[in-house]
């Protein structure tokens, strides 16, 4: 990680020391034997150090007010009456030290033209100054923002991810326990494809996306457990284009999806009923389809039950922002048509 005060003495040592070899070189071509005094070198070094002093001090005055969360409307007129200020204060900061060093001549010094070039001349060097320090410091800010909501879409996505476990858990033991007086043999096979299913969604669940491959094997082991509890009232149907198969996805959505539909749906109709899952690209997209029977209540989102439509909606927006599309509804044969479609993240 950078040392942001290392980097910024750096750059401010390096700055200026630049400046005043500029201003040497520039004093030696203008004279007339390209030599310079060792008194004239001393005033250019003392003229650096002034500028770097006086920025520096500038710098301490922008943090100390907060001036880089202000509007720019704010920033601009405060910038250059600063630079102004300190224009005028490098070039009468000269005055003593020319003294001092016998270069003083009253008559160049104090005239209109002079004082007004040179003061010309530092308003442009400290406004540039003053441009490449709000810039450096608005993208830092901008890094840390992104830094800040990466780390906070993060979060949200594990916190996503734990409500999605126990509410699996919960469903997938409920279907155990339906089984246990009833069928010691088929709980045991319960049992087993329960914990092939958790090893599975274990592995998947700590990552932000999975092969579709790895999301359909958890798929296939719910439906095995959830076929065991509802038997002849569970027909399902998996289409899987093979092309799709590597393509990623977040882990858990569709095995929601497919739970949702099983539990809003088709465990409340007495015959039952099938679930579909079917997946194919288009236009450089995948889509994913899951139907199911029954009907679409939009109220079970509004009061908070469609725990795992809302979870998707939300893992959806986190991951790809406006790039993925969902959309639930029931179609006219009483059957609920779940649409996913999401784009490639590589």
């Amino acid at each position: 990680m950078v040392n942001k005060d290392r980097l910024y003495w750096t750059l401010q040592i390096t700055g200026w020391t630049v400046y005043a070899l500029l201003e040497i070189f520039t004093a030696v071509l203008l004279s007339d034997d390209q030599s310079i005094s060792t008194r004239r070198l001393l005033f250019l070094a003392f003229e650096a150090f002034s500028c770097l002093l006086l920025t520096h001090i500038f710098r301490t005055l922008i943090k100390r007010w907060n001036w880089i969360s202000m509007k720019l409307s704010w920033i601009i007129p405060r910038t250059l009456l600063a630079v102004l200020i300190m224009s005028l204060l490098i070039y009468f900061m000269r005055v003593p030290a020319s003294m001092l060093l016998g270069l003083f001549s009253p008559g160049v010094a104090f005239s209109a033209g002079n004082v007004a070039g040179l003061s010309a001349v530092y308003i442009v060097i400290f406004f540039l100054w003053a441009i490449m320090y709000f810039i450096y410091n608005y993208f830092d800010r901008y890094n840390n923002s992104l830094k800040m909501e990466a780390s906070l879409r993060e979060i949200e996505l594990n916190n996503l991810k734990s409500q999605l476990n126990p509410h699996f858990i919960f469903n997938a033991l409920n279907s155990i326990r339906a089984l246990v007086d009833e069928n010691p043999v088929k709980s045991k096979q319960a049992i087993t494809q329960l914990s092939s299913l958790l090893r599975s969604s274990l592995s998947t669940g700590k990552r932000e996306l999975t092969s579709l491959s790895e999301e359909m094997k958890i798929v296939r082991d719910y439906l095995g457990l959830e076929s065991i509890r509802f038997e002849e009232r569970l027909h399902s149907d998996l289409q899987i284009a093979p092309e799709t198969m590597e393509w990623m996805v977040p882990p858990l959505m569709i095995q929601t999806l497919v739970e949702n539909g099983i539990k809003h749906g088709i465990s409340k109709l007495t015959e039952g009923g099938f679930i579909q899952v079917k997946t194919f690209l288009q236009d450089g997209r995948l889509k994913i389809l899951v139907r199911n029977s029954g009907k679409f209540d939009s109220a079970l989102i509004k009061d908070g039950k469609g725990l795992g439509i809302d979870n998707t909606l939300k893992r959806l927006n986190l991951i790809y922002g406006q790039q993925a599309s969902f959309s639930i509804k029931t179609q006219v044969d009483n059957t609920v048509l779940t649409e996913l479609e999401i784009p490639l993240i590589r």
